[in-house]
C-alpha cells in the first residue's frame, strides 16, 4: 500500500499539494508494477522513490509555459528524480494518473464523510432514547394530526441517517477504482497487469471497461449520494424551524451565553444553523444536476468534464462533510420542551383525539358515517373557538353519551394508547 498523508479535515484532502501527491502515488506504483513484471530495473525504482517530489509552485510555472497540467507535473518530478525519471510514465496516458489519483481523493473524503455520519448516528440515537416517551403532536400537512413522542420522530431520522450509511459504504465499492490502460483504454502500451498490480497497491480495483477516461457515472452516483444525504439533513433541518417557530416553539437550537440573533430586536433566537444547513444542501443539489450531464463525454474522451469536476467534486465533499458535523452538533445540544409539546398537543380541548372517539363509537355500534360526522361536528366547532374545547362538547353530546361511558370517554383522550406498539419501531433500531 502506497503512504499517502494523514489528514484530518475534508479541505486538506482537495488541495493541490494532496492532489499532486495521489499523482506521484500513482506514478510510484505503476513503476513498482512494472519492475515486478521485469519491464524496468527494479534499481530505477528504489532510485525514483528515494529522489522523486514536486512543488506545487513549481508545477504551476511550467503549465503557464506547457499548458498541460499532467506534463508540467511529471517535468517538475523528473528535476528530483534525474535519469531515472526516464521510467516514469511509460505507456501511461494523463487519464490514467488523474482518474485513478482522483479515486484516491474521492475514497479518502467518503471515509472523512462516514466517520463524521457515525458521530451523527450516535447523537440521534442518544436523544430518541432520552425522548422516547416525550409525546407530542404528530402533524401531517402542518395541521396537528395524533399523539407521537419526540423520541419516535427521531427514530425516524435514525433509521434514514442509517440506509445513508449502507449507501455510503457500497459508493466507496463502486468509486474505489483506478485505470492504467493508456491512450484509449486498450492496453495498447502497457498490459493489464500492470494496472492489476498498481490497483492493488492503491488500495483499488481495476475499472471494468474504461475507455481512456473511467466513465463518469461512477462520479455521478457519487454527488448523486451526497446529494440525497444533504436532502435528509436539510429535511431534519426544516423540521427543526418548524418546531422552533415562537406559536409553536417545541425544540430550538442551543443559543450560547453572549450570542445575539438581530442586530435590530434583542429578543430575537434564530434558527440560524438549521437555515444554513438548508442553504448548503441546495448548493449540493446543484451539483447532482452537473454531475449527471458529466456521463455524456465524446467518444472515448474530451475534458468538458474537467472543469466541473475540479468545482463540484471539492465543494459537494466539504459541503457534506461540514454538513454532518453541523447536524450533529446541533442535535446534541438541541433543547426540547416537553411542556410547550403537552400544551400544544391539548389545544382546543383534545381535539387530535377525534379518530379515537369515532373508532370507539364505532366499536360500541354507532355506524361510521353517523360516527364520524357527531365527532367532527364538535371537533370544528371546538376548533373554531378561541377556548374551544373538544373534550367537553364530546362528554355533553346527548348522542354520544348513549353509547360511551364517561370512562370510555376519557380513555380516548389517553396519549398512551398511540404509544403502545412505539416499541417495535425501537428494537428494530437497536435503540
Amino acid at each position: 500500500m502506497i503512504e499517502r498523508y494523514t489528514l484530518p479535515e475534508m479541505g486538506n484532502l482537495w488541495t493541490d499539494s494532496y492532489k499532486l501527491k495521489t499523482w506521484l502515488d500513482v506514478e510510484i506504483a505503476v513503476c513498482e508494477a512494472q519492475a515486478e513484471l521485469g519491464y524496468i530495473p527494479k534499481q530505477a525504482v528504489a532510485e525514483i522513490k528515494a529522489k522523486a517530489n514536486f512543488d506545487p509552485k513549481r508545477v504551476l510555472e511550467i503549465e503557464a509555459e506547457v499548458r498541460h497540467d499532467v506534463i508540467a507535473f511529471l517535468t517538475n518530478v523528473n528535476e528530483y528524480v534525474g535519469d531515472a525519471g526516464r521510467y516514469i510514465h511509460l505507456g501511461m496516458t494523463s487519464s490514467d494518473v488523474l482518474d485513478t489519483a482522483l479515486a484516491l481523493q474521492m475514497v479518502a473524503s467518503l471515509d472523512l464523510i462516514l466517520q463524521r455520519l457515525e458521530d451523527l448516528i450516535g447523537a440521534i440515537r442518544q436523544r430518541a432514547k432520552e425522548h422516547k416517551n416525550t409525546v407530542m403532536i404528530g402533524r401531517s400537512h402542518g395541521i396537528h394530526a395524533e399523539p407521537i413522542t419526540f423520541g419516535f420522530k427521531l427514530a425516524g431520522w435514525l433509521a434514514e441517517v442509517l440506509r445513508h450509511q449502507e449507501r455510503l459504504k457500497l459508493l466507496r465499492k463502486t468509486i474505489a477504482v483506478g485505470k492504467i490502460s493508456g491512450a484509449v483504454g486498450t492496453y495498447a502500451n502497457i498490459e493489464p497487469r500492470v494496472e492489476a498490480i498498481a490497483c492493488e497497491k492503491l488500495g483499488l480495483q481495476p475499472d471494468t471497461a474504461s475507455t481512456q477516461v473511467i466513465s463518469r457515472d461512477r462520479h455521478a452516483d457519487y454527488v448523486q449520494v451526497l446529494a440525497i444525504l444533504a436532502a435528509s439533513i436539510e429535511r431534519f433541518a426544516v423540521e427543526i424551524r418548524n418546531l422552533q417557530k415562537t406559536d409553536v416553539l417545541e425544540v430550538e437550537e442551543y443559543f450560547a451565553k453572549g450570542q445575539k440573533g438581530s442586530s435590530a430586536m434583542p429578543h430575537k433566537r434564530n434558527p440560524i444553523r438549521s437555515e444554513r444547513l438548508t442553504g448548503m444542501a441546495r448548493m449540493i443539489r446543484s451539483y447532482a444536476v452537473a454531475a449527471v450531464e458529466n456521463v455524456a463525454l465524446w467518444h472515448e474522451r474530451d475534458i468538458s468534464h474537467s472543469s466541473v469536476e475540479r468545482v463540484m467534486l471539492p465543494d459537494a465533499c466539504i459541503l457534506t462533510h461540514f454538513m454532518i458535523i453541523e447536524m450533529t452538533e446541533l442535535m446534541r445540544n438541541l433543547l426540547v420542551y416537553p411542556d410547550n409539546m403537552a400544551r400544544n398537543m391539548n389545544c382546543y380541548g383534545g381535539v387530535v383525539f377525534s379518530q379515537r372517539v369515532m373508532l370507539t363509537l364505532v366499536e360500541k355500534g354507532m355506524g361510521r358515517e353517523e360516527a364520524y360526522k357527531i365527532v367532527q361536528e364538535s371537533a370544528h366547532t371546538a376548533w373554531n373557538q378561541p377556548n374551544g374545547n373538544f373534550h367537553d362538547l364530546i362528554a355533553k353530546d346527548a348522542r354520544v353519551a348513549e353509547k360511551l361511558s364517561p370512562a370510555d370517554i376519557e380513555a380516548c383522550f389517553d396519549p398512551q394508547h398511540h404509544l403502545q406498539h412505539l416499541q417495535q419501531v425501537y428494537q428494530r433500531l437497536g435503540i
